[in-house]
């Protein structure tokens, strides 16, 4: 029996300001250039606001990315492009700087951490930093067996929420979120179907590196076998995320509501962080207010869970690479929105408008 209350997140997290929203929607009918003319720009500008609770909105200068990181026990079955186990490899090319991710971090002087919660790999090839969280060795095969125990599914969660708090208050300001794994995207599929109430063939992609024909079908026939033991287990996302997600996608469940809590606005990269969120839409409605969609992969999982949380992709340029470089190529353009929000000038009129309306209550008030 886990001792950790999730229902406690639905009274935890607050929607962003409404009030502050409704301020920066007024302030953009104010500028020089005319509302809706910078098109999604203005919408991000004002998501914004109403995370940070400021109008004028404050610019992003301490974004992070924050990858987690595991093995899967279904990989074995052939369901992936990468053999099984080999996500070690992946985290050490992204460390040395040689992935895609650090590559566009370098460009825009993003830091970006990595968090090993399930690598098949001894926890000594890696640094302290990178394994200090890791809850077990790989997940278990979901299609026969559990990925975690009940235990092993709440010590990732709350690895997720510690890392979320870390975040928080070390004064990251806005989180890139995505994950480095083998098999990840399997589970990715299996959480999004049993949610909801698809068939696999219909949340059934192609994977990061794309497969062929033949491993589609093993990953189709895995996630379809993986349905039957996830069903019964619906009405509890933590035995949900034990039976047939694994431990690093338990902690970015964690860190997406925890997040969520601490008012740290994260932008969603891929298929395995969206269908993390929609776990954690289920466990608390109102969460999915302080995440962005960065980008559509085409993975058809994707595409359902973010349709069901009423997230609209940013960009669409047919990046599936994940561990969060999507997710990067969409950060320039949130800070794009907040620069114009905050720096166009307003009309001479309205700014006449407002010095006027203190003179004129001073007179009434005389009067």
């Amino acid at each position: 029996m886990s001792s950790l209350n999730l229902d406690d997140f639905t009274d935890l997290i607050e929607r962003p300001d409404g009030g502050v929203r409704r301020d920066a929607e007024a302030r953009r009918e104010r500028q020089i250039v005319p509302p809706g003319s910078l098109g999604r720009l203005d919408d991000l500008g004002e998501w914004l606001a109403a995370a940070q609770s400021a109008v004028p909105v404050r610019p992003i200068e301490r974004p992070r990315v924050v990858l987690f990181a595991g093995d899967h026990g279904i990989a074995e079955l052939g369901v992936s492009a990468r053999p099984a186990g080999t996500a070690t490899e992946l985290v050490r090319e992204v460390l040395a700087g040689g992935r895609p991710v650090s590559v566009l971090a370098r460009r825009l002087g993003v830091p970006v951490r990595v968090v090993d919660m399930a690598l098949d790999s001894d926890p000594e090839a890696l640094p302290e930093d990178v394994v200090r969280h890791r809850v077990r060795r790989s997940s278990g095969r979901i299609d026969v067996e559990d990925a975690l125990t009940l235990e092993e599914a709440e010590a990732a969660f709350r690895a997720g929420v510690a890392v979320a708090d870390e975040e928080a208050d070390s004064g990251t300001d806005l989180v890139v979120l995505g994950d480095v794994s083998v098999g990840g995207t399997t589970a990715a599929g299996v959480l999004v179907a049993a949610l909801c109430g698809t068939d696999a063939s219909v949340v059934t992609g192609r994977g990061g590196e794309a497969i062929d024909d033949l491993a589609w079908m093993r990953k189709c026939a895995a996630i379809r076998d993986s349905l039957r033991r996830a069903r019964p287990v619906l009405g509890d996302q933590l035995q949900l995320l034990a039976t047939v997600g694994g431990a690093d996608l338990a902690a970015i469940t964690g860190f997406l509501l925890q997040s969520a809590v601490r008012k740290l606005p994260v932008v969603l990269d891929g298929v395995v962080v969206a269908a993390c969120a929609l776990v954690g839409q289920r466990v608390a409605f109102r969460a999915p207010d302080w995440w962005l969609a960065a980008h559509s992969t085409g993975e058809p999982g994707q595409a359902k869970a973010l349709d069901r949380m009423a997230l609209e992709p940013v960009l669409d340029h047919g990046v599936t690479v994940g561990e969060g470089a999507g997710g990067l190529l969409a950060l320039p353009l949130v800070q794009a929105a907040a620069a114009l929000a905050a720096e166009l000038p307003e009309k001479p009129a309205a700014v006449e408008e407002i010095a006027e309306e203190p003179e004129k209550e001073e007179k009434e008030g005389e009067e």
